[in-house]
């Protein structure tokens, strides 16, 4: 077995969940749970398919995000993971819709911050070890920090 360190490579502009599913379907099912939770989503998704041909399967609104979706699909290789690259709109618009999708199975994260995956590949395949999301912790929030996170809040509307 190797470890490899996988960067997700995306414009500075975007949010993305990254996931894991089980079946051929998965990006159509994907497309139909994002447009119908967001109208005019603007999206890329990317699936490594597991079997047979073995694939990266796409689709998208977004023909810049549909491209670097499959781009990044191809780089990780992991057998049944999704990528989703969204603009205009935050993980926790579509979060639920894309976890009520039947075939899939968990997430491994959905943020905005640089994403680099520690993968682990075999001879039969590659598997996602982890996710390292964002940076490192530098301390503890104090009164003016908390303030700041309250105004932010506001002033992206997700708080009145």
């Amino acid at each position: 077995m190797e470890l490899k360190l996988v960067r997700i490579e995306r414009p500075e502009d975007t949010n993305l969940i990254l996931g894991q599913a089980h079946f051929i379907k998965t990006v159509e099912d994907l497309h139909e749970a994002l447009v119908t939770a967001v109208p005019g989503a603007k999206f890329g998704i990317a699936f490594c398919e597991a079997s047979g041909p073995a694939l990266v399967r796409w689709s998208g609104t977004d023909p810049e995000l549909t491209d670097v979706a499959r781009k990044n699909a191809l780089a990780l290789s992991c057998g049944h993971a999704f990528l989703i690259l969204m603009r205009g709109m935050y993980p926790i618009n579509v979060l639920n819709a894309v976890k009520l999708v039947p075939e899939v199975c968990r997430i491994f994260c959905a943020t905005a911050n640089p994403v680099e995956l520690i993968v682990a590949e075999t001879d039969q395949g590659r598997g996602i070890l982890g996710v390292v999301d964002g940076v490192r912790t530098k301390g503890v929030e104090g009164e003016k920090d908390q303030e700041g996170r309250r105004a932010f809040l506001r002033k992206i509307g997700y708080k009145l």
